[in-house]
């Protein structure tokens, strides 16, 4: 290779650092778009709404919440998978879409862990283990001595197969070694109703949802699903707190953009998401909802939280038998 070639080569690739240095600087120069896979006036709508606010202000542009509910919140996703690139384009996803859904539907076109680019974890959503006074039954010890002296007995809702609230009382089946009957619902509203009117003993629900009904005395709290209390109910335990280890689920809320978003922007995002994370008054507001404020360290450490959530709500689905659909 002559020297001239050198030469040129070593200015091409100046250059195109020069220039690709240059986008990230400038960027974001135009709005941004969250897309999020749920309905307006949803958890994760109110997530978005309140995030795009705070990091719009960060970043000097307006970002827009996009609804594109679907298939559990997965039509949303899939949108992102295929959208450019240029960090224009995020999606606001969950828990359902990128660890529940693809084990579930055959239908899905995008692949949760090849597909995207994790930016972070934004907020946790908690879920607390609920039971009508039917059976007079009022601490988490008091259920699983009752369960393995009535196997079989005692009946739980969920708002669907393969749901969260469905896949949870499994995880809790199998760590506590009780069986009990699942009783699936089309939502979270009659699931409910009928564990409060004792048509079904118990159920799994967020704790911003079922907390109402506690504190009124129609439901017993026995234990959240996390591994620290809840910041609305601090004197309900956890299920660890009560003797079952290594149980720390719920439904997390965090950011993806298509794959091939280049790092730089990545990491922008990224850092951008957790000043607004730790921005108190934003804080307040996503607490409020019922939320739990998580930030991701990095879009790593991100990544590798959906992975390992990917593969433990799969192996559910299967201890589950729920065939894809």
């Amino acid at each position: 290779m002559t020297m001239l070639k050198k030469s040129l080569i070593a200015l091409s690739s100046a250059l195109t650092l020069t220039i690709c240095s240059q986008a990230y600087a400038s960027y974001p120069e135009k709005p941004i778009t969250f897309v999020v896979g749920f309905p307006p006036g949803t958890s994760t709508d109110a997530v978005a709404r309140i995030l795009g606010e705070s990091m719009g202000r960060k970043l000097g542009q307006s970002i827009i919440v996009e609804n594109k509910p679907g298939v559990g919140g997965s039509l949303g996703v899939a949108q992102v998978a295929k959208a450019k690139p240029d960090g224009y384009t995020l999606v606001l996803s969950a828990t359902a879409p990128m660890n529940i859904n693809p084990h579930v539907y055959k239908s899905l076109t995008y692949d949760p862990l090849k597909d995207l680019e994790p930016i972070g974890q934004s907020t946790w959503l908690p879920y607390v283990l609920v039971m009508n006074k039917t059976k007079n039954v009022n601490s988490f010890k008091e259920l699983i001595d009752y369960a393995k002296a009535h196997p079989g007995e005692l009946t739980y809702a969920s708002i669907g197969k393969g749901t969260t609230s469905h896949l949870l009382m499994e995880m809790l089946s199998k760590t506590s070694g009780i069986e009990m009957v699942h009783v699936p619902y089309s939502g979270s509203t009659q699931s409910q109703s009928d564990v409060i009117g004792g048509n079904v003993d118990m159920t799994f629900d967020t704790v911003v949802s079922a907390l109402p009904h506690v504190k009124a005395g129609r439901l017993n709290a026995l234990a959240v699903s996390v591994n620290k209390r809840a910041e609305l109910a601090p004197d309900i335990p956890t299920i660890e707190e009560q003797g079952i280890p290594n149980f720390n689920m719920g439904a997390w809320l965090g950011f993806f953009a298509p794959k091939g978003t280049s790092p730089e922007i990545i990491q922008k995002l990224h850092g951008t998401l957790n000043e607004s994370l730790n921005d108190p008054e934003t804080r307040k507001k996503l607490i409020a909802l019922g939320s739990e404020v998580v930030s991701s360290e990095s879009p790593k450490a991100f990544a590798e939280m959906v992975k390992e959530n990917y593969e433990t709500w799969g192996n559910l689905v299967k201890t589950a038998g729920i065939e894809k659909q």
